[in-house]
């Protein structure tokens, strides 16, 4: 008797259950499908299915998957009602897959649709989303050979004046008159670095003037490859102006690596040798202010230039002239006035311009409500 009741019970559990489920309208999800996801590496399958109406009684959808020849698993968490997407992002290259949506009750009923046909990731050759940011680039580049072309044709090509690069020649001629040398500081940055390498093109410049008036360069390092290259560099500068005699390889020479030990050092040249020019171009950290303090104690004409933002307010304060941010990489093609550059640098201006027209055109447009540019923009990023 005991277990008849049992069953009765049971058999009207499941019948109203079913009941619910029914009376709640519940179908499986439709219009399953499972495709790679577009524009990506191949590592994600999309799927995607028909919305339920709002009084279908569905809570949520499980996402199930079946690798080729093997049994269905669940994948991810429990999605919310009224979700149409899901992208299964761990998947393995080479893999076929296949996906049912499980759909899901308040009272845990479920049904599931069909099983979607078999897909793979796979690799896409061009992203199609970034298409503008294409055509951006390419009138960017056709912006800068435009201008090469003007600068290679003989037009004159305006550069806004830079105070600190202008008074190059002013403190290369002071040392000249005083008859004491100039020292030029490359900072603590590695031979990868961009400013390190700003600054060496810097330096090929000064060195040319240096190498006309025959006043002595001295250059302390703080790391081996640096002082080969710079060697290499200010020597090739010496040839290209016809005085390889007044080259002299021991006034660049490496110093020391540690920071305070290298900032230390400098500081006793400049108080012994007392140099009339001091410059300061690189990387820098910690030990600006220690160094462009003592060049300034020994009233040196003083240009310094960094991209370091956090060193730059101490290196105005201390020093005549100071380069910010990108001047330090504009500064070769200030002073050796080379078409190319001169033309790549005014490109550049160009690309500047528009980026910075599109970007108060486009907060004019949002406080407006139109919003098609921050539409593009995120899609591009």
């Amino acid at each position: 008797m005991i277990k008849i009741t049992q069953w009765i019970v049971v058999c009207l559990v499941l019948c109203v259950s079913v009941g619910i489920a029914f009376s709640q309208g519940l179908s499986p999800p439709s219009n399953v499908t499972a495709v790679d996801t577009p524009n990506d590496d191949g590592s994600s399958v999309t799927i995607k299915w028909d919305a339920a109406p709002e009084d279908s009684g569905i809570s949520g959808y499980q996402i199930l998957r079946r690798i080729a020849g093997g049994g269905l698993e669940e994948i991810g968490e429990m999605l919310p009602a009224g979700t149409t997407t899901y992208v299964d992002a761990t998947i393995e290259k080479g893999n076929v897959y296949a996906y049912i949506v499980r759909a899901v009750t308040e009272t845990e009923a479920t049904v599931d649709s069909n099983e979607t046909a078999p897909t793979t990731g796979t690799d896409e050759w061009f992203h199609t989303g970034r298409i503008p940011l294409f055509v951006a680039m390419l009138l960017f580049g056709a912006a800068i050979v435009w201008n090469i072309y003007d600068a290679r044709s003989g037009k004159e090509i305006f550069v806004r004046r830079i105070p600190g690069l202008e008074a190059v020649d002013e403190a290369i001629g002071r040392a000249t008159e005083m008859g004491r040398s100039i020292l030029y500081v490359l900072g603590l940055g590695g031979v990868s670095g961009p400013a390190t390498i700003a600054s060496m093109t810097i330096l090929g410049q000064v060195a040319r003037r240096t190498a006309d008036y025959e006043t002595p360069l001295r250059v302390p390092c703080r790391d081996p490859i640096v002082m080969s290259v710079v060697r290499e560099m200010v020597k090739a500068s010496y040839l290209d102006e016809g005085r390889p005699d007044a080259y002299n390889e021991e006034n660049i020479f490496y110093l020391t690596s540690g920071q305070f030990a290298y900032a230390a050092g400098v500081d006793g040249m400049m108080i012994r040798e007392k140099p009339a020019a001091v410059f300061l171009q690189g990387t820098f950290y910690a030990e600006s202010l220690i160094l462009a303090e003592t060049g300034n104690s020994i009233g040196a004409i003083q240009i310094a230039g960094t991209d370091s933002e956090h060193q730059l307010p101490f290196l105005i304060t201390a020093c005549d002239y100071t380069l910010i941010g990108e001047e330090l990489y504009a500064a070769s093609t200030y002073l050796s006035r080379e078409p190319m550059l001169l033309g790549s640098l005014k490109g550049q201006d160009w690309g500047k311009v528009l980026i910075f027209a599109s970007l108060v055109l486009g907060v004019l447009l949002e406080l407006s409500g139109v919003n098609w540019i921050t539409t593009l923009l995120q899609r591009v990023g």
